[in-house]
């Protein structure tokens, strides 16, 4: 048998001998998503995406962020915008690492500007706004959730367990003094809501990570499942909402995130939240704890990057922001808790 040593000629027979895809050509790195490589990849059936972990993670659970997102839009597809799965992978012998392929997807990402084909106005940002909600509604409206996905019973505590797991990642891992961490940690577990429904939960939905229709405020495909899971509904509704229009008088965490909605006049975060609840029938009567557990588990999360930052493992743009970023996040959680009635 021959022996084909080039990564990329291995991958192109190997598409074509499991599934007849011919001609598979991986033509250059896309933008979008920090966890793993995506890169087009050019067929005699359309162009694809290939989704990959880095070579230098490879490990026994590299794959497991590709293989989850592989399950969750495979489970979702034809029923809310995701990509069309093709294939997964988990043999090392073809690419040195577990890797999906789906549909490419033509799209925009919006971050601070419109696409130019958009009028500018607040009528265009709030159709986006609406856009944004109604395709994360037709997710949160599939029901029952597939069993493969996961365990519906131990999902309902998926708040409570990552407010556990996040405080005590950051008292084991400390380089800074951040008393919000657990004092709004506390509030949170004390406080914590016992969930209306279980559904499909992508754990970090906001406008980054969908790709919109460059002509009319549409969305075309809802990216980025790694973390995907089972829990709450409002867990995805709380962040989006959180980080739609802000108020730019105040320091902002990941202030380019959603950016181009804090602009007056455009709906605000509950206003989505209203139309979420018209589509899926759920309540949003915990709306302001879920905003305030998105933001704070955001900022646990991310201090993680600032503490290799001090340790001198990374040095860049993003970990050199989280000085700033994660206590503007802290701030606006404590914010939104003492409206709630933290004390």
């Amino acid at each position: 048998m021959q022996i084909v040593s080039d990564p990329a000629e291995r991958f192109a027979r190997w598409l074509d001998r499991q599934a007849g895809i011919a001609n598979a050509r991986i033509v250059r790195p896309l933008t979008g998503g920090n966890a793993n490589v995506t890169s087009l990849v050019e067929t005699a059936s359309g162009p694809m995406v290939l989704r990959h972990p880095p070579a230098d993670t490879v490990s026994d659970l590299a794959g497991a962020g590709i293989a989850r997102e592989f399950r969750f839009i495979s489970a979702i597809a034809g029923k809310a915008p995701v990509a069309e799965p093709i294939l997964f992978c988990d043999d090392l012998a073809v690419l040195g690492a577990p890797f999906s392929l789906t549909r490419f997807v033509s799209g925009t990402a919006i971050t601070d500007t419109l696409p130019s084909a958009y009028p500018d106005s607040v009528d265009t940002l709030d159709a986006v706004g609406h856009a944004l909600i109604d395709a994360l509604a037709s997710v949160h409206a599939i029901a029952p959730v597939p069993a493969e996905l996961g365990d519906a019973d131990k999902a309902r505590t998926f708040v409570v367990r990552q407010i556990e797991r996040w405080r005590a990642v950051r008292s084991a891992h400390a380089v800074r003094d951040l008393p919000l961490i657990e004092t709004l940690g506390a509030w949170l577990a004390a406080n914590a809501p016992p969930p209306e429904a279980v559904r499909i939960v992508h754990c970090d939905y906001h406008l980054d990570n969908v790709l919109m229709d460059p002509v009319v405020p549409e969305v075309r495909a809802i990216l980025d499942w790694e973390m995907a899971t089972l829990a709450d509904p409002l867990v995805d509704v709380g962040l989006v909402t959180a980080m739609w229009n802000r108020d730019e008088s105040l320091p902002l965490g990941f202030g380019f995130v959603q950016r181009v909605s804090n602009v007056p006049g455009v709906i605000d975060g509950t206003g989505l939240a209203q139309r979420w609840t018209r589509a899926t029938g759920l309540s949003i009567d915990h709306l302001g704890y879920f905003q305030a557990f998105a933001l704070w588990r955001l900022a646990a999360i991310v201090e993680g990057a600032y503490v290799l930052f001090r340790e001198g493992q990374v040095d860049g743009a993003y970990e050199r922001g989280l000085e700033q970023d994660v206590p503007a996040l802290l701030d606006a959680a404590w914010r939104i808790a003492a409206r709630e009635g933290m004390a």
